[in-house]
Parts: C-alpha cells; sequence; structure tokens
C-alpha cells in the first residue's frame, strides 16, 4: 500500500512531501455568500444556515445548566482524563504567556513592552466524525492562560465530552454552530453571539476559507490544512513507526503520513507492517493509498535535509543529533518513546499546528497567540536632544520633511 520512492525520484518525492494547495473557486463562493448573508443578516440568516448546515435543533447557545448535566454523564475515567490533559496543557502554555520589559536605549530615553491579553477570543472546535474535547482543550486553556476575560466556543455538535472539556477549560459560553457561518458571527458578531478579536482552532475546507476571507476584520490563527507526519528514522521498531503512520492517517482520507529513512531493510519492514495494521476501510487506508509513503535517501544527513525542506506539522526523528538539526517543523518528537499521538491529547504541547509548509514561518498555536505585544515610549527633553538629529536626518533622507519638522520644532 505504501508507496516506497528514492530520493533521486524528484518528482516522486515532491508528490509525498509538497502539499499542493489548490484554490477551490466554488467552495469560495459558497463561503463568500454564507458569510456576507450572517455579516447583513444577524441571528436570523445565522439560524437559517444552522439549520440548513448543522440540524440544529433547539437553541442555539448550551446553558451552563445542560453544560453541567451532560458533563455529568461522561464516564468518570474520561472526565480524568480531560483533567489532566487540561492540567497539562495549562503547564507549558502558562509558560509561554511573553513577558513585559523595559530597556534605556539612551540616557533620557526608554521603551517598555507592555503585554495585554485580548479581550475575547473565539475557539472553534470541529463536530465531525468524531468528537473533538482535545482540540477545545487546546484552544481555550492556552487563551485563558493568556488572560483572556472571554473565551466563546462554536462547535456544531458540542456532545457531553466536547461540554465537559469547556467546563474544565474555563470558556465562557458554548454555542452549537459550525461552518463558515459560525465563523463569521464570531468576526462580525450577532445578537446573540458575540464579535471576537481573534479566531483559532481547526476545520474543514469551509472554515479554512471563511477565515481566511474575515482575516481583514478579524484575526485569524492559520491555514489548517490536512494533517502531516513525517518520520524520519534509520532504527525502527518498524511496528511503532507502522503505528504512527497509521494513527496519523486515520484522521482524514487527505492526511500526509511519510517516512524518510536511508535504511532499505526498515522501509521494507514498516511498508509490510503497514500493510498488516491498517483497517480494510476507513480514512486511514484511504489516505496512505494516497498520500503515504516512503523516501529512500543515500545517507542520513539527505534524509534530514528533505524533513526541513518538507517542513511538516509533526516530525519524528531517533535522537537528540537529528533533533538538533531541526530547523522547520510545527511540533518535534524525538526518540521512539515521544509517541506523536500523546501530543495530540495530554503531553502538553499543542496540537493546532500549521500545516502545508507553513511551519516554515512558524510554530503552532500558544498562549503568545493570545495577546497584544504594545511598546511604549517614554521621552525626556534631553533625551529628545539627544537622538533628535539621527531622526531629522533618516526623515529627511527619506524625503518626508514634515517629519523633520516634528522633532526640529521641539528641540530648536
Amino acid at each position: 500500500m505504501l508507496k516506497i520512492v528514492e530520493s533521486s525520484n524528484t518528482r516522486g518525492v515532491r508528490a509525498l512531501l509538497v502539499a499542493e494547495r489548490s484554490r477551490d473557486s466554488a467552495t469560495e463562493q459558497q463561503v463568500a455568500a454564507i458569510v456576507a448573508g450572517v455579516r447583513r443578516g444577524g441571528d436570523r440568516a445565522l439560524l437559517k444556515y444552522a439549520k440548513q448546515f448543522d440540524r440544529l435543533e433547539g437553541a442555539i447557545e448550551v446553558s451552563p445548566e445542560e453544560m453541567r448535566a451532560a458533563a455529568a454523564t461522561v464516564p468518570r475515567a474520561v472526565r480524568l482524563a480531560i483533567r489532566t490533559a487540561a492540567r497539562n496543557i495549562r503547564l507549558v502554555a502558562r509558560r509561554q504567556v511573553p513577558r513585559g520589559w523595559r530597556a534605556r536605549v539612551a540616557p533620557g530615553v526608554t521603551v517598555q513592552q507592555r503585554v495585554i491579553p485580548l479581550d475575547r477570543v473565539g475557539c472553534y472546535v470541529p463536530g465531525g466524525r468524531y468528537p473533538l474535547p482535545s482540540s477545545l482543550l487546546m484552544t481555550a486553556i492556552p487563551a485563558r492562560a493568556a488572560g483572556v476575560r472571554e473565551v466563546i466556543v462554536v462547535c456544531p455538535r458540542p456532545d457531553p465530552v466536547v461540554m465537559a472539556a469547556a467546563i474544565e477549560a474555563g470558556t465562557s459560553r458554548l454555542f452549537r454552530l459550525g461552518g463558515a457561518h459560525a465563523i463569521a458571527a464570531l468576526a462580525y458578531g450577532t445578537r446573540t453571539v458575540p464579535r471576537v478579536d481573534k479566531i483559532v482552532g481547526p476545520g474543514n475546507r469551509y472554515v479554512a476559507a471563511a477565515k481566511a476571507l474575515v482575516a481583514a476584520d478579524c484575526g485569524t490563527d492559520f491555514y489548517a490544512g490536512p494533517s502531516e507526519i513525517v518520520i524520519v528514522s534509520s532504527k525502527g521498531p518498524a511496528s511503532w513507526i507502522a503505528a504512527d503512520l497509521i494513527a496519523q492517517a486515520e484522521h482524514d482520507p487527505d492526511a500526509r503520513a511519510v517516512l524518510i529513512t536511508p535504511s532499505r531493510a526498515l522501509a521494507a519492514n514498516v511498508a509490510r507492517e503497514v500493510e498488516a495494521r491498517t483497517p480494510a476501510e476507513g480514512p486511514a487506508r484511504q489516505s496512505l493509498r494516497a498520500h503515504g509513503g516512503i523516501i529512500v535517501t543515500k545517507t542520513a544527513a539527505e534524509a534530514m535535509d528533505l524533513a526541513n525542506q518538507a517542513a511538516p506539522e509533526h516530525l519524528v526523528v531517533d535522537d537528540e543529533k537529528q533533533a538538533a538539526q531541526v530547523r522547520c517543523a510545527g511540533s518535534l518528537f524525538v526518540g521512539p518513546w515521544s509517541a506523536q499521538v500523546g501530543g495530540d491529547y495530554a503531553f502538553g504541547s499543542n496540537h493546532v499546528l500549521p500545516t502545508s509548509g507553513a511551519a516554515r514561518a512558524r510554530g503552532g498555536l500558544s498562549a503568545a497567540d493570545f495577546v497584544r505585544q504594545i511598546t511604549v515610549q517614554r521621552v525626556t527633553r534631553q533625551g529628545l536632544a539627544r537622538i533628535g538629529g539621527t531622526v531629522r536626518t533618516l526623515a529627511t533622507a527619506e524625503g518626508l520633511n514634515a517629519h523633520a519638522d516634528s522633532i526640529a520644532i521641539r528641540v530648536t
């Protein structure tokens, strides 16, 4: 089932490692109409789309009483697992909050950085084949750790386990909404759904298109395409690698799962294990057949170079030596015991990660995404006298004479 290609096969390597992000004009047009409808029509349009796409019955908002009653039905073991995962995510998120500082850049010239939480954020939790309480924890908890006062969650079909996660994460309000209309409601606000400063969380192509459309008016995290895993290994065990590839492929028929190795023996063993372990039907088999594969390289160094070029969402390596060579990855897992699925749930790291090569520019969602960093300048008369000449010279060099005059009027 898994394709095995040589690293010299440039086209084959590119097909496995480069996610071609093609524009879907039909989806974009449909999303644009939905977003415009909610922006103009408010709750009336929102309710229409919720009934049409989410099969909404009853109230849009889940009341606190309903949330608590539903959460109480969740098995105790699941509630304890949610609590443990939340504790770990919270611990990491608190370390991620940027710190304020103040620097004296010259006598009489001081620059300060203030770190201020966003006022209100929206967390999108998908409601597809399976409930995803982990996505709620990964988005709401970092926001709370950053000090955000209001955390609004939308989910088209929040089941009891999602409600239990919402309580544990400290969410403010939960709405039975999904798709492009949920994104539009968060971005522009309606009488029922408050407008937010930023929208975060993964979703389907309609959600991704809606986030891209509203990004000029509302902050968003990043484009979330199909999930990806790249494993760079010379050692195995083959059965463990196969299990990791299958687990990632289970997310979505479009997910990518790739092993890069200089060992032909390991490549053959992993291919056999994947064939034997993959369910006969379902998204994992579809994904591995369409987007899974093994790249055999000439050297271990070449394997790492290909991984960095791919800038994958999840990157797994054998040891610390390889880890030190990683430049581009959404999240890195070192050693055979650092199973990537642990990062999806309970290691404490965030599973909302850049895909499709976006890890070349940034890492995953963190508490730092939920704050404003404001610079504050304080300059005395003597300070401006010292630095004013530099400002005037640069302003004049750029042909901005009014800029220069703004300094001159103060110091002459």
